[in-house]
């Protein structure tokens, strides 16, 4: 396929799995091949495999090459420098030049991007944002993160690393939270979160209620006995919801998002979530953007990293194009 589309090569870093693939610019993967990360081997063994996994997936997809590399892992990261500098998920990984890596490797261009800011992009240019011009998305799972895209352009911050948006706070002196802080987002309505807020309830006042016949609460668990009327549930429950919409609520009126998508694991209790979340943010948020955002769950489903890393290297390609155009017309 050496005259068809455009396409790059996509690698997604995760601590439980590695997703590769090619992406082309309708945001389509091609080859996509997902391997457990096996995280215990470092990155000393990690990373030949994941590019050797990339190199299989540029062979599988059709493509005879590609025209860049885009990288999406967890943070602490410095997208600008190209360098892992400690994902949380991934211990052991400090101060990784993964981009010169991957350029080495591969002989293209390489970019890196915090993974749920990727899937901002990624959901903005082809999934449930598609045809927004500024977009919130969080993903809410493991962990929660997020991203910005306003007015088109994907936010980075000063440093490169805006977004965190499971970092808001949501109870002043609240709950432990894994970035040192206390009330965050994060420490009530991630898929950890909810399932360790479940099992301290259960052990404090369980009695009686269907979460304490379960060996282990997980946060699907207490979503379907919320559904089914359990109490002690529905409680937990609406808290997440509670804390969720007072983030959603700061973050429409800081940014006035015309839309906002909510992906990850916990969004797969679906209408439980969303609808109750939609009407909370458009009661409380100031009238101007409530009425200008629209809430919505993700599109790209499992492949949202990869599709977003795919987006982030082609905006990478397009820059180093821009700057070789300026450098072109300063030398006539």
């Amino acid at each position: 396929m050496a005259n068809g589309p455009r396409a790059v090569l996509s690698l997604d870093i995760g601590g439980t799995k590695l997703a590769v693939a090619v992406v082309t610019e309708d945001g389509r993967t091609h080859g996509l091949i997902v391997e457990p990360t096996r995280r215990e081997e470092g990155p000393g063994a990690i990373v030949p495999r994941l590019f050797d996994m990339g190199h299989r997936a540029i062979a599988a997809s059709g493509f005879e090459s590609v025209e860049a590399v885009g990288i999406s892992c967890g943070g602490p990261l410095d997208s600008r420098a190209g360098i892992l500098t400690g994902p949380l998920h991934l211990p052991g990984w400090i101060d990784l030049p993964i981009v010169e890596l991957a350029e080495r490797d591969f002989g293209v261009p390489a970019a890196l991007e915090n993974d749920a800011t990727a899937g901002a992009l990624g959901e903005f240019r082809y999934g449930a944002g598609r045809g927004s011009g500024t977009l919130v998305y969080l993903t809410i799972s493991t962990g929660i993160g997020g991203g910005a895209v306003i007015d088109g352009r994907l936010h980075k911050g000063a440093a490169g690393n805006g977004g965190e948006f499971g970092h808001v706070m949501v109870r002043t002196g609240g709950r432990p939270c894994l970035c040192g802080r206390r009330g965050c987002l994060e420490g009530y309505a991630s898929g950890t979160s909810i399932a360790l807020r479940a099992t301290e309830a259960v052990a404090e006042r369980g009695a009686g209620s269907a979460l304490a016949e379960l060996p282990v609460v997980r946060a699907e668990d207490v979503v379907a006995a919320a559904a089914a009327g359990d109490a002690l549930a529905t409680e937990l429950w609406e808290e997440t919801i509670d804390v969720l919409s007072i983030a959603l609520t700061d973050l429409v009126n800081v940014f006035e998002p015309d839309m906002v998508v909510l992906g990850g694991g916990v969004t797969r209790s679906g209408d439980a979530l969303l609808l109750p979340v939609r009407d909370r943010v458009a009661q409380d948020a100031m009238p101007p953007a409530a009425r200008a955002a629209e809430v919505r769950l993700a599109a790209l489903g499992d492949e949202v990293c990869v599709v977003g890393a795919g987006a982030v290297a082609f905006d990478h390609l397009d820059s180093l194009k821009a700057l070789t155009d300026t450098r072109e017309i300063t030398n006539v």
